[in-house]
């Protein structure tokens, strides 16, 4: 079924332009590439070029530490000093005081019902709105639309080509940089120079609202910088793409796909907690994590995130709340598969052998429950460890270990296993083969159908309406893709942190941390098989361990006695989660009797995660803790 084409422009918000969002999986995003330079069978997305990344890179460095230093304290100053309704006046009068810009970029792209329209609003909102600070034009339903003059330029046939970092205004293309230059000379204030500060005041009020979201994804990203241009990038195809629905949808894929509307009801609950740091001595390093604590005494919860995700993703943060909400006090730490545990906890160069992987958890939850057992001595009852998807895997890897443990480390009263994987080697296979999904699409359609994948991607984060009014829909290679995609992006990040850090000879590019873009159009064309034949199967017989040895801990069935004869566990799945064998719902059954197993019938991979049965069910794992 063809749909009608839609077209999508996103208004630019400096600093803050990821907000927008790529966010389409818990914290991961779509790798981008140079296409000149990678061979289309590497299946990337079209993406801008970045000549001068070791430049755009510092001036990122310089507009991350304003956000963490400046902005960000300064917004949730702002924002609880000055009420939302005033603040939405705020921004009523900006948008206002900007018309002639727009009025001027519609009348050049021969948009004159756009032009009436927005002439209607300024007339409305200028008169009967006080001077635009409510927006009266929007309760009498005046259409509303968008133009500027990076708008005005596509439609001409500047079409973006590079990538730009600009100081202070935040990641964009180099034919968005001249349109911001030609916005700021359409702009009354710029003339008058009493009124001058007025614009700055009105970006400020504008950047409050998603300091927040963008605070937590600078932090979150493994490398910020490239989902900044992953998203840039996106937006371009966007701009200039026709959007239509090719195939028929496979549900659980798509039902994953689910896991881009996971938000934090409050979107200051990552701030109300606290950043800590504790020293793990077989590293002699500092590994951060993030606590929620109670006021009273209450038990304490450990929250894993999937795969390459980090303590403050959606879904690990989704979960925090949640908890936190109904009387828990909170811990979430990032995945052994992320750069920030693989360098700071992780006693291996490479994750993927479970006993080292599980043992170096479990270690740091256990430096971690001793921290705050002095600093909170009476606070913290009886101990959990919940786990989503690949920290779903290590949680049972740990409730199966825990007896033959080291009497030093934690023992939790608690392991809640949700949505995770059963083998981790078809686990992975099913990865690889939904990266290849657009294989199945004609050679001469498939770069394009491949940009408008992402494109459409992007458009679930719109703030466009037209966006919202016009239904996304995706086709079952289309949901495939965008789920392989999001997992190489991780395999990405761990692969160049890894190699940074303990480089065997593997990648020939230069692992530069100001120049990547080499380096990452070579690890664009590993797969997760690469991954494991390349470096692991290599490094770990360096280290006595053999390929066998690996597969075989990578497979929960060979822990299947234990996990039976532990009563402490809890396992959440859905039954048509692409991460689950053909057998594997069986084994979960005969493994995980009672109330020891729930399983909905759907809901993809995490794409239930918020929905109300599933947060009965994560309250219900943790009955009887308190």
């Amino acid at each position: 079924m063809k749909k009608s084409p839609i077209k999508f422009k996103a208004r630019r918000s400096p600093l803050a332009y990821g907000v927008l969002a790529f966010a389409m999986f818990s914290s991961c995003t779509a790798p981008s590439t140079n296409q000149a330079q990678v061979p289309r069978d590497a299946l990337m997305p079209e993406s801008l070029s970045d000549p001068i990344e070791p430049f755009n890179r510092g001036v990122w460095g310089f507009n991350r530490g304003l956000m963490h230093g400046f902005l960000h304290p300064l917004s949730a100053g702002y924002r609880a000093l000055v009420p939302a309704p005033a603040r939405a006046s705020v921004r009523n009068f900006s948008r206002n005081i900007t018309y002639p810009g727009r009025l001027l970029n519609h009348a050049l792209q021969g948009r004159w019902s756009g032009a009436g329209d927005e002439s209607l609003r300024f007339l409305c909102n200028t008169t009967a709105g006080v001077g635009g600070l409510f927006d009266v034009a929007s309760r009498w339903n005046i259409g509303r639309s968008e133009a500027d003059f990076a708008q005005t330029f596509n439609q001409w046939g500047w079409k973006p080509e590079n990538f730009v970092v600009l100081p202070f205004l935040g990641p964009s293309s180099d034919a968005e940089t001249f349109g911001l230059i030609a916005d700021k000379a359409a702009e009354p204030t710029t003339y008058i120079t009493a009124v001058r500060g007025v614009s700055g005041f009105c970006t400020f009020n504008r950047l409050s609202e998603s300091a927040d979201d963008a605070a937590r994804l600078l932090s979150a990203e493994a490398d910020s910088y490239e989902f900044a241009k992953a998203t840039i990038s996106g937006i371009a195809n966007a701009n200039f793409t026709n959007h239509r629905h090719y195939e028929a949808a496979d549900q659980a894929t798509l039902e994953t796909l689910g896991v881009a509307a996971i938000r934090c009801e409050s979107s200051s609950f990552p701030f109300k907690g606290r950043v800590m740091s504790v020293r793990i001595d077989s590293t002699g390093k500092s590994l951060k994590f993030n606590c929620w604590m109670q006021r009273d005494n209450a038990p304490l919860v450990f929250v894993m995130p999937g795969l390459g995700s980090h303590r403050l993703s959606l879904t690990a943060l989704a979960v925090a709340e949640h908890l936190y909400a109904n009387g828990f006090s909170v811990v979430t730490i990032s995945s052994v598969f992320h750069p920030e545990f693989m360098s700071h906890a992780s006693t291996a160069a490479l994750p993927a052998y479970a006993p080292i992987d599980s043992k170096d958890l479990i270690v740091a939850l256990s430096v971690i429950n001793n921290d705050l057992e002095n600093r909170h001595p009476g606070r913290i009852g009886k101990r959990a460890i919940i786990g989503l998807s690949m920290g779903g895997f290590q949680a049972l890897q740990m409730a199966a270990r825990e007896k033959s443990q080291s009497r030093d480390l934690l023992v939790a009263d608690r392991y809640v296993a949700i949505n995770s994987p059963v083998d981790l080697k078809i686990g992975a296979g099913f990865l690889d083969a939904f990266y290849k999904a657009p294989l199945q699409w004609p050679q001469q359609e498939r770069d394009d159908r491949i940009n408008q994948t992402t494109a459409k991607a992007l458009m679930l984060h719109a703030p466009s309406s037209r966006a919202k009014t016009s239904p996304v829909t995706f086709g079952s290679n289309e949901s495939k893709y965008l789920i392989g995609l999001n997992f190489r992006s991780i395999l990405r990040d761990a692969i160049f942190s890894s190699q940074s850090r303990h480089n065997l000879g593997q990648i020939q590019a230069p692992l530069s941390s100001w120049n990547r873009n080499s380096a990452y159009d070579e690890i664009s064309h590993w797969s997760y098989s690469d991954y494991f034949k390349k470096l692991v199967v290599p490094y770990y017989a360096n280290r006595g361990i053999s390929a066998s040895e690996i597969l075989y801990e990578a497979d929960l069935r060979n822990q299947s006695s234990q996990l039976r004869s532990n009563s402490k566990v809890r396992v959440i799945a859905n039954r048509n989660d692409f991460l689950l064998g053909p057998d594997d719902a069986a084994w979960l059954k005969s493994t995980f009797r009672g109330k020891k197993l729930t399983i909905f019938p759907n809901g993809g991979h995490l794409g239930n995660l918020s929905s109300p049965p599933m947060r009965a069910a994560i309250l219900e794992s943790l009955k009887g803790l308190r």
